[in-house]
């Protein structure tokens, strides 16, 4: 992957401190990746309230309340799943803003999607929704292009702009 520009660990932790919020993760085929991008930065612990890595289904419906039903329909690698999540990751760490991560990193497809699809999904009190990205890459690059995705929508819900972002590579 070329360098582009992402928004960084750190960016989106002087955000949320400049907006008094807190966060949390709900994590899947990042398996904590993004709270640890999040944690690597001093002083996180003002904002960051912690996440949750429910990397099978039954701990996405036991730990963040997914729907059974939309787990059995959709699968698990939805934008509704993505949704909820991240609103289950919210209310359990009772944050302001939650994120979360599911998808396939691969190699090979896993309820009904194949590798690299993936959906970052995101809550807050006043908006909710989860966007679908098609990546490339081996199952770490594929975890690594998701972290900085998520890092993105963060920095974007918070309010950043073009001109607050790191160069990431």
């Amino acid at each position: 992957m070329s360098a582009e520009e992402h928004c960084a660990a750190s960016d989106v932790i002087e955000l949320l401190r400049s907006r008094e919020w807190s966060v949390a993760t709900a994590e899947s085929l990042t398996g904590g990746l993004v709270c640890a991008a999040l944690t690597a930065v001093a002083g996180a612990s003002d904002c960051v309230n912690g996440g949750v890595v429910a990397y099978c289904p039954s701990a996405k419906a036991d730990l963040l309340g997914v729907s059974r039903r939309v787990l059995k329909a959709q699968g698990p690698v939805d934008p509704a799943v993505a949704v909820q999540m991240a609103r289950g990751a919210a209310r359990v760490l009772h944050a302001d803003l939650a994120i979360s991560t599911t998808g396939v990193a691969g190699p090979d497809p896993h309820g009904g999607a194949g590798p690299g699809t993936v959906y970052v999904g995101w809550w807050t009190a006043h908006a909710s929704g989860a966007k679908r990205w098609d990546l490339n890459g081996d199952r770490a690059a594929i975890q690594k292009q998701t972290v900085d995705l998520a890092l993105d929508v963060m920095c974007d819900l918070a309010g950043g702009s073009a001109s607050s972002r790191s160069k990431r590579t």
